[in-house]
């Protein structure tokens, strides 16, 4: 059984080295990833990633010259009430 994908999510990118974390927030945008799930941006447009139904991440390149970072995690976020 599929599950809807949250509004939110907060992706986690280790340092690699020792326990350091970078957290950033990413809200949910119209459009869709190489593979048909939703792409997520933070407000600033540099952080796109396409979260898939089971919590896949596959942060997506915004600009040229840029690597994907590999095991990032993505925590869902509970949502605002729509109004």
């Amino acid at each position: 059984m599929r599950r809807v994908s949250a509004r939110r999510y907060e992706l986690v990118f280790s340092g690699g080295e020792g326990p350091a974390e970078d957290l950033v927030v990413v809200e949910r945008t119209a459009a869709k990833g190489p593979g048909g799930h939703p792409v997520y941006a933070d407000p600033t447009g540099i952080i796109r990633a396409e979260i898939s139904d089971r919590d896949e991440v596959r942060v997506l390149a915004s600009g040229g010259h840029q690597e994907a970072p590999q095991g990032v995690v993505a925590r869902p976020l509970p949502g605002e009430a729509q109004g």
